[in-house]
Formats: C-alpha cells, sequence, structure tokens
C-alpha cells in the first residue's frame, strides 16, 4: 500500500499516518519529522531549513525530493509506505511520480483530510495555551501566526494537488473533522477492503 495523506497543517495527517503504518506494517514517512531531525543534528540541510521552518515557509523542493528519495529506497518501504506532508506542490508530485516510476511503483491513493480552518487556529490556540499551563517547551512554528501563513501557503501551493491526483482518478476524501477513530474509520472506508487488505 502505497499512499499519500493531503490536507492543510493541522488537519491531523500525522496522528493518520501513524495509525495507517501500525495498521498495515507499511513505513510513516514524515517531511516534517525528517527535516526536524537533520536540524537537531545540525546538518548543512538542518541549519538551512530551521531557519525556513521557523517561519512557516516550505523548503526547498530539491531539498525536500533528496530527502524522500533517499528514505524511499530504505528497506522498511519496500512492503508500502504512507507519506505526512509530501509532495507539497504539483512539482513535487510529479517528482514522486518520476521516482516511483524508476521502480516500476504506483501510487495507491491519496486521501484529502477535509478540514474547517477556523477550528484549526482555534486547535493551536488551545493547545499552544495548554502546553504553556503545563509548563511544557512550545515549538516556534506551533504558534496561530504561524499557522496562518502555512494555511496560506497550503491554499497557493499544496491545494492544486487535490486537481492533480483526482484527475489521475487517485483522490480520496474524507471529513477530518471528526474524532480520530472515526476519520481512521472514514480513511479505511474510503481506501475499500481491497486496498486495506493489502
Amino acid at each position: 500500500m502505497r499512499l499519500i495523506l493531503l490536507g492543510p497543517p493541522g488537519a491531523g495527517k500525522g496522528t493518520q499516518a501513524v495509525r495507517l503504518a501500525e495498521r498495515h506494517g507499511i513505513a510513516h514517512l514524515s517531511t516534517g519529522d525528517m527535516l526536524r531531525a537533520a536540524v537537531a543534528e545540525g546538518s548543512e540541510v538542518g541549519r538551512k531549513a530551521q531557519a525556513i521552518m521557523a517561519r512557516g515557509d516550505l523548503v526547498p523542493d530539491d531539498v525536500v525530493v533528496a530527502i524522500v528519495a533517499d528514505r524511499l529506497a530504505r528497506p522498511d518501504c519496500a512492503r508500502g509506505f504512507v507519506l505526512d506532508g509530501f509532495p507539497r506542490t504539483v512539482a513535487q508530485a510529479e517528482a514522486l511520480g518520476r521516482m516511483l516510476h524508476e521502480h516500476q511503483l504506483d501510487l495507491d491513493a491519496a486521501v484529502e483530510l477535509s478540514v474547517d480552518e477556523a477550528a484549526l487556529l482555534a486547535r493551536v490556540d488551545n493547545r499552544v495555551r495548554e502546553m504553556k499551563a503545563a509548563g511544557k517547551p512550545v515549538r516556534d512554528d506551533d504558534s496561530a501566526e504561524v499557522l496562518k501563513g502555512r494555511l496560506d501557503n497550503y491554499r497557493r501551493l499544496t491545494a492544486p494537488l487535490i486537481a492533480y491526483y483526482r484527475e489521475r482518478g487517485l483522490l480520496k476524501t474524507v471529513d477530518g473533522m471528526g474524532t480520530i477513530e472515526a476519520v481512521s474509520t472514514a480513511i479505511d472506508g474510503a481506501l475499500g477492503g481491497d486496498l486495506v487488505a493489502q
């Protein structure tokens, strides 16, 4: 099973990707996690990405595509994967298509988590308040102000992927505003029994 999860920042892609990976024994590939790991390691790519991510901007395609290509070549991806946070642009989607084609693979589906942006902003405000109240550190990119910028980027650069994958017959849209369990059930329903059983 080879899947992409689409949706604006804060839609729950990471949560659902982890659940899909665990249920189906496939790799969870989060570009955000891969980039944060590079930042933590202090690598050249990490230092470059750190300032960009702190502003809520997107890391350049060439950097992200290289990270994803390297990750897809690892043995744990042979059984399948769920991509969380990639592709974010049509150019990245085209690069992914070329990468998969080189390995004679295809995507099974692109799952869109449809959400209400006003509710997302309220969620992040609430999460930040809870973290501060608990004395926990808040990431630089975890604020309503940064989320607004990320949502603008999403609408401008990533939302066109909805049409891109719809035209290729790969798009499955689910309501992402329910409980975690309800969204998981909706994703399984959208993927269909044959695909989920793989």
